[in-house]
């Protein structure tokens, strides 16, 4: 294989993947960073490097979980900004609502997107969600 990360996701399973691949008497061999676990020092350095890899894979965690609630604490909670506030829905409701003097709805759907720069999905959940 050509890196070891895409092996396993942690030093555990890497050394019980190892430990059958003994038992079955197959060696390891990782391209690119050079571990063939037919030796010695290969098996070692199978196991440094598994030990690195876990270890990188528990920051990222960390770095995401302490991202996330500093996130938090400035009032993001995630995801994207609504396309519309309040007072777009609000006109994009009372736009729908409106009639004309035929008593058929003065403005489409489609023009109540074009007109706040949105798609007819985005008009038709606010409509919906009210």
């Amino acid at each position: 294989m050509t890196k070891l990360d895409r092996l396993g996701r942690s030093l555990e399973h890497l050394i019980e993947l190892s430990k059958q691949l003994q038992t079955k008497q197959v060696d390891l061999v990782v391209l690119d960073q050079g571990i063939d676990t037919s030796t010695a020092v290969g098996r070692m350095f199978f196991q440094i490097i598994g030990a690195i890899a876990e270890f990188e894979h528990a920051l990222m965690s960390e770095r995401t979980i302490d991202g996330l609630a500093a996130a938090r604490a400035r009032g993001r909670t995630g995801g994207q900004k609504p396309k519309l506030g309040p007072r777009q829905v609000k006109l994009a409701r009372e736009m729908y609502d409106e009639t004309g003097d035929d008593g058929k709805r003065r403005y489409t759907v489609a023009q109540i997107a074009a007109e706040f720069g949105v798609t007819r999905p985005t008009i038709y959940r606010h409509l919906s969600a009210g």
